[in-house]
């Protein structure tokens, strides 16, 4: 018998142990050679784990278990014959007559027992709803001494309000307790040691965004049936923010130790949502890519993300970081920095509001942009200056972020 013993592969560099997340398969199971059969967190992301061999399995862990890279998960047995095609449906035995059974015609119910409350159940008295009313007490909340049921004057008088805080009687009290996976629980720590080791300060300031809609109305169409792909939004915030780096590079720089490091390239960091929660992949020397290269590279990336298949090393890295939470509605929020870098740029959603443009009051499509900063290696002047000019070139992408040329830019 051919036993292939499966171990943890290593996600990446310094991971050193994993948690079965989920078992795709189970035991006894006949699985293919490249088959997903689990998928294991690390404190970088979830990753599936392929069979390497055909043949039955069986399962040497628990799903939550944490298990040492190198361990064996499984067993393969390699020598098992493949299953046949789904067998033929057993012969469905012939159902006996059944002896046909008198259904009893139910006893007549006596008047007494079929009762039910009555209209006066529950119904207050004027003198006592009127006592109710002034302690905003529900009739329902009362249970009535008098007849049938009624509430009386006494009732309401003694009737109190349940306490701040307590349960109505009968409301559901289940909980649920789940452990929380080895990639939160790293998120966690990783986001309380920011806050405890970093001077974090946030910058804020919106931009308006009527040209890049105007664009994007205008070449969407001929954009994407060109390149494929579709025009949004974050194309133009990466460039803004790649351009703004080479003005203020402090921010594109990082604390070791007693040393400041600088960084020449634009490694950014784009915080995606996934099944497993947000991940931030990385976009590789973003200064040197066009905005049809931001969109293309950020398209692949998502995928990867939303389809589990994110690599560590494509999470590995990033100078600096941009989120948007204005996908989920918010307004405004303060994002905490992805360590070890210095800086993250948080975009909000768009709000038609009323501005004031060349003395007029318009009606203009506003963001709330904000910058989160250690303060320790970036000043003030720095942080403000920065998120003017991503706000500049947010506000007249042709002129800073076009070169004047729109169909150029957009490779079109």
């Amino acid at each position: 018998m051919s036993i292939l013993e499966m171990k943890v592969p290593s996600p990446g560099e310094s991971i050193t142990e994993v948690e079965i997340a989920t078992w795709l398969v189970q035991d006894g199971d006949y699985v293919e050679k490249d088959q997903p059969i689990a998928e294991v967190d690390s404190d970088k992301a979830t990753l599936e784990l392929p069979a390497e061999q055909s043949g039955i399995i069986t399962l040497k862990a628990e799903e939550g278990e944490v298990v040492q890279v190198g361990q064996v998960v499984c067993l393969i047995d390699m020598d098992a014959a493949k299953p046949a095609g789904s067998a033929a449906p057993a012969e469905t035995p012939k159902e006996e007559p059944k002896a046909e059974v008198k259904k009893e015609e139910p006893a007549p119910v006596k008047a007494e027992a079929a009762k039910t409350e009555t209209y006066a159940s529950q119904t207050p008295s004027p003198a006592a709803k009127k006592i109710l009313d002034e302690k905003g007490i529900s009739a329902s909340q009362v249970t009535g001494s008098g007849r049938d049921g009624r509430i009386t004057k006494d009732d309401a008088v003694t009737a109190s309000v349940p306490a701040m805080g307590s349960a109505p009687a009968g409301g559901n009290r289940a909980q649920t307790t789940t452990k929380l996976s080895v990639l939160r629980r790293k998120i966690a720590a990783r986001l309380v040691s920011v806050k405890n080791e970093t001077a974090m300060l946030t910058t804020f300031n919106e931009v308006d965004m009527s040209e890049i809609f105007r664009i994007r109305k205008q070449y969407k169409e001929e954009f994407a049936a060109k390149h494929g792909i579709g025009l949004g939004f974050m194309s133009f915030f990466t460039k803004a923010v790649t351009r703004a780096l080479k003005l203020y590079p402090d921010v594109n720089a990082s604390i070791d130790g007693d040393f400041k490091i600088n960084y020449d390239f634009a490694d950014i960091s784009i915080a995606v949502s996934g099944p497993k929660g947000l991940m931030v992949p990385v976009l590789r020397n973003a200064e040197n890519m066009t905005l049809r290269g931001v969109e293309a590279n950020i398209k692949d990336l998502a995928g990867k993300v939303r389809d589990g298949k994110i690599t560590v090393d494509e999470m590995t890295g990033g100078t600096f970081t941009i989120t948007n939470g204005g996908t989920f509605g918010s307004m405004m929020s303060t994002p905490i920095i992805n360590p070890p870098q210095s800086a993250i740029l948080g975009m909000h959603n768009i709000i038609q509001r009323p501005v004031a443009v060349d003395g007029q009051v318009v009606i203009r499509p506003m963001m709330y942009v904000a910058l989160s900063y250690d303060h320790r290696i970036i000043d003030g002047k720095e942080s403000v200056g920065f998120l003017v000019a991503v706000k500049e070139a947010i506000d007249n992408p042709v002129e800073f972020l076009m070169d004047g040329d729109e169909r150029k830019a957009l490779e079109l």
